[in-house]
């Protein structure tokens, strides 16, 4: 028995998922190590911000840890992954459900956060408004700041562009979207009309009343939530990934033993 850690999740909690984890087994030879294991291993990392060598000994071997990740993590044919799939299709519906809602929401708030790389991180771009040389993660969330699209840009992307290529991404799920809430970097006919063609829905500009006066903005506190909720793992902190599409999954990683713990 190894020591248990506080990034650890419960079996069961990890019951919700295992079977869709399971799927990704591209071999016939019987499994060596835990599944579990591997999920706490690759949560360890995540909200300690260790490197994949530095995993605990406890842990299964690092390399087998990280070829795990890799699986979940590879998009599919549709550039969905199993981690992806995992948080939208089994969890954030099923919160919602437990809510009393319906498990696809009609209403959405989107936002995008700057994040410096560090030197590993090989794409970076520079967002001059903000002075961050690094990544940008637009997610859009509905009342409850659950995510229901998300995506990773390098930082000179524009707001609105990543906005638009999140819910391009998760159009699948966002058919039942009637309003879409975002601040004043999202204003523009072409943005609303690009929101309008990809999923039919409105869009509604929050300003505020005075410039240069700090005031919560009345349903946009709700994102930064969702966002504050990402920095309590230290892997997030700044982008140490090589690739987008990593740092994409451990966002994904994040919400989703989120989820899990609420169990």
């Amino acid at each position: 028995m190894r020591s248990t850690y506080p990034s650890d999740i419960s079996r069961a909690q990890f019951e919700q998922i295992h079977p869709l984890l399971e799927s990704a087994r591209k071999k016939t030879s019987p499994r060596r190590v835990d599944l579990y294991e591997v999920f706490c291993a690759v949560r360890y990392l995540l909200k300690s911000g260790c490197q994949w060598r530095m995993l605990p000994t406890e842990f299964p071997k690092w390399r087998t840890v990280h070829s795990y990740f890799s699986i979940w993590s590879e998009p599919d044919e549709n550039g969905i992954s199993l981690l992806e799939r995992a948080l939208k299709k089994n969890q954030v519906g099923a919160a919602r459900i437990k809510q009393g809602r319906n498990a696809m929401t009609s209403f959405l708030i989107v936002d995008a956060q700057s994040v410096k790389n560090t030197d590993t991180a090989t794409h970076k771009g520079y967002d001059a408004g903000k002075k961050v040389s690094g990544i940008k993660r637009h997610i859009a969330v509905d009342t409850q700041g659950l995510p229901h699209a998300i995506a990773v840009t390098t930082a000179e992307v524009t707001d609105r562009k990543g906005a638009l290529q999140a819910i391009d991404r998760c159009q699948a799920n966002l058919h039942r979207v009637q309003s879409v809430l975002a601040d004043g970097g999202y204003v523009g006919q072409p943005f609303a009309e690009a929101v309008q063609g990809a999923i039919g829905a409105t869009v509604q500009i929050a300003q505020r009343n005075e410039l240069h006066t700090f005031a919560v903005i009345p349903k946009r506190w709700v994102v930064e939530r969702s966002f504050a909720w990402l920095e309590k793992c230290r892997r997030l902190w700044k982008n140490c990934e090589r690739k987008l599409n990593t740092s994409l999954q451990f966002i994904h990683l994040a919400f989703l033993t989120l989820l899990l713990k609420r169990l």
